[in-house]
């Protein structure tokens, strides 16, 4: 499957401090296997999605200074790989896949009880 970055700057994530712009690293289907109500996480879904958006946000912050200082569209495309290559790597090493990183991501950005909820949890 061909996955691409994305830098998405995500007021949810920047609220419950994990990161000031999160990098998502998307696939070709849509992420909606995690789409869900904020009542139907588990604490263990919602605890993996913290640490991993955590490491991803740790891989962005290393990256994107190594993106901004390359000048030719090889070498850019390059960085992305690798960027996203870890991402995603972050991502499953804590039990989830992209898509369900994704969808948890995309509904705490709409649901303010889901956010709430993450805020809690990653404040503890």
């Amino acid at each position: 499957m061909h996955k691409r970055l994305s830098i998405i700057f995500s007021t949810g994530l920047l609220a419950f401090g994990l990161s000031s712009g999160t990098v998502m690293a998307q696939q070709a289907s849509p992420p909606n296997s995690m789409a869900a109500p904020a009542a139907n996480y588990t604490d263990a879904q919602l605890n993996k999605f913290i640490s991993a958006s955590r490491k991803v946000a740790v891989i962005s912050q290393e990256y994107t200074p190594k993106l901004e200082t390359t000048n030719d569209e090889a070498s850019k495309t390059k960085v992305i790989k690798e960027a996203d290559d870890k991402m995603v790597q972050a991502i499953h090493e804590e039990g989830m896949t992209v898509d369900q990183f994704n969808g948890l991501n995309q509904a705490a950005q709409q649901d303010p009880k889901l956010l709430q909820r993450l805020q809690s949890m990653a404040n503890k």
